[in-house]
């Protein structure tokens, strides 16, 4: 099973973005070729096999982070801010 985590774009290089996974200190690259939209550094993806698949709204990306967050830290006891996601 795949779990897609919201990411945020923070630089943008010849279709490549380089982005943040949730709010941890872990990035990714993201080929931007499959994108339909126009994106741009603070946007947030859903990135699947190094291809941006999708652009998120900001509330929905929080969210989403929020709510895996809280799985996590039900799974196993820390705190949800904690999870580096």
């Amino acid at each position: 099973m795949c779990l897609a985590i919201p990411v945020e774009i923070e630089s943008i290089n010849d279709k490549v973005a380089r982005c943040r996974v949730g709010e941890g200190e872990t990035y990714l690259d993201a080929s931007l070729m499959l994108m339909a939209d126009e994106v741009k550094v603070g946007d947030y993806l859903i990135v699947h096999a190094g291809f941006a698949l999708r652009k998120l709204e900001t509330s929905e990306a929080e969210e989403t982070l929020k709510i895996l967050r809280e799985m996590l830290s039900l799974a196993d006891g820390t705190k949800p801010e904690a999870c580096g996601f």
